[in-house]
């Protein structure tokens, strides 16, 4: 076939048009994930997340997603066979296109979190058994990519656990949490930063000469980055964060009967000046309920023998004064004056929301750069076999991935985030369990963590996968078994398992009619 051929400029433009679509059904649905834990935490809002979603998945598109593509366009089906074929391969293509936009949108109606890669190496599949039977699959490639499906959620999950075990033993159930979370601030972001910029710099963008960096160079860069992170962090937002929480504030509740707390003097606690240790402080006029200050509940009184001020005579009894402090971390009886089992706060410490909501953001803002590095590609990646195609007039595709192709499918998932992307946010961020952000910091991280280690080597892995597998295990080792909404973790199971199937299908059936009127 002749490069720029009129006879298959069809297939181009149709081709460019339902890919937008298909990268308008993944950021309804994928890149809801990258941001859905933050939303869900109250870290950020819906807005805000949109708008940093759209900025980094764009990034990550046109920096990480040649490699993924690469896959995608020739890693699953053998193009060898297609040789002299190359009308058949497009529409293969187009095939593949067709099966998993219809799919992704379906399940993003149902607000359903499913994984666009899986769909895209589905509907490959699903046209390349039809063109070519059983041999015009790479199986092995194939075998190697599912097992990264199963792999990713377990060690995305892992990842997170194990930092979130540590952030609690060190930090959240420590004597002084506010002091040594000051200490690790610096050293988080630091981690944090280092990954993604050794990520994105060793074996880079052949487009933007990453790819002539060192190994040598690519860490002395990441170390760099990392280092003055540390220190804008130690110099800046740790005297922010400490000034915050040395002032009190004071939380004032309505009377509810006769038993009413008149003030908890808080400031998510006060802060002890010599050892940072947070001593929050209940100021109780009346007796018995709970007080909400922030997001955290704390039961700080359960007798109902205290009289109102108004009632009370004088006495020597500390229960029946007006005005008595208790320092609580948990649920105290005036009755008794011994502490009760605590009530389990949404934030975990006071001022969790201080420390821990700068690094999720931050990681969030990198799982999604990791996205559009990874699932961009996915969505694109047929598109981009069409392009070079019809460019060089060869199944060879040996020109290296158009930047601007990538960044169409940016563009694409951008405008599919800002129209559906809140149905699967409050999926993934608030149905499936309770986010606090600390948890949703470690979950980031896995996440992003395992989803650029996956796309350096040029597995497709399911970044939905990633995200699920480290809600599910952080929130069943911070609250159990019954911390997880397993009927709704069974729902989406169930809608990963027929993903490749469904879209296999689709694209199938639209290849079976493509070829039989156009070919």
């Amino acid at each position: 076939m002749e490069p720029y051929s009129s006879t298959v400029l069809w297939i181009v433009i149709v081709s460019f048009i339902v890919a937008f679509v298909l990268a308008f059904g993944v950021g309804a649905n994928d890149v809801a994930n990258s941001f859905g834990t933050s939303v869900g935490s109250r870290v950020l809002t819906l807005r805000q997340a949109c708008i940093l979603a759209s900025i980094f998945e764009v990034a990550g598109s046109i920096l990480l997603g040649y490699s993924v593509s690469e896959t995608i366009r020739k890693g699953i089906v053998d193009t060898d066979l297609f040789a002299n074929d190359e009308k058949e391969l497009m529409l293969g293509s187009l095939s593949a296109l067709v099966g998993s936009a219809l799919w992704n949108l379906i399940a993003t109606a149902l607000a359903m979190p499913i994984s666009g890669t899986h769909t895209v190496v589905g509907a490959t599949i699903g046209y390349a058994l039809v063109a070519r039977g059983v041999d015009g699959v790479h199986w092995m490639e194939l075998v190697k990519i599912i097992a990264s499906w199963f792999i990713s959620p377990i060690l995305s999950g892992t990842i997170s656990v194990v930092l979130f075990v540590l952030l609690r033993k060190v930090v959240i159930r420590a004597e002084r949490p506010l002091r040594n979370g000051l200490l690790l601030l610096p050293i988080l972001f630091a981690v944090t930063v280092f990954i993604n910029v050794f990520s994105i710099v060793h074996d880079g963008s052949p487009l933007l000469r990453f790819d002539r960096i060192p190994l040598w160079g690519a860490l002395v860069t990441a170390f760099g980055a990392g280092l003055l992170t540390a220190a804008a962090v130690q110099l800046w937002l740790v005297p922010r964060i400490r000034t915050k929480q040395s002032d009190t504030t004071t939380t004032t509740t309505p009377a509810v009967g006769a038993a009413t707390i008149a003030s908890v003097e808080l400031g998510r606690g006060s802060v002890n000046s010599d050892d940072g240790k947070i001593n929050p402080v209940f100021t109780i006029e009346r007796a018995g309920r709970s007080v909400d200050y922030g997001t955290t509940t704390a039961a700080v009184a359960t007798a109902t023998e205290v009289k109102s001020t108004e009632d009370a005579a004088p006495s020597d009894d500390k229960h029946s004064t007006d005005t008595d402090s208790v320092t609580a971390n948990s649920q105290v009886s005036l009755a008794s004056g011994e502490p009760t089992k605590p009530a389990e706060p949404l934030e975990d410490v006071a001022g969790e929301a201080q420390l821990f909501s700068p690094l999720q953001i931050l990681t969030a803002c990198f799982g999604s750069f990791a996205h559009g590095g990874n699932d961009v590609s996915n969505a694109v990646g047929p598109l981009v076999a069409v392009w070079l195609i019809y460019t060089e007039g060869s199944v060879a595709q040996e020109s290296e991935t158009p930047i601007y192709v990538l960044a169409y499918g940016g563009l694409g998932i951008t405008v599919g985030l800002w129209a559906l992307g809140r149905r699967v946010m409050r999926t993934i961020g608030e149905d499936l369990t309770r986010l606090t952000p600390a948890t949703g910091f470690t979950i980031e991280l896995g996440a992003a963590s395992t989803v650029l280690l996956a796309s350096k080597i040029g597995l497709p892995v399911s970044t939905t996968h990633c995200k699920v597998g480290s809600v599910v295990t952080v929130g069943w080792a911070r609250s159990g078994g019954g911390g997880v909404s397993w009927r709704l973790f069974g729902g989406i199971a169930t809608a990963w398992l027929v993903t490749v199937p469904v879209s296999a299908a689709a694209s199938a059936a639209v290849m079976a009619f493509l070829t039989a009127v156009a070919l």
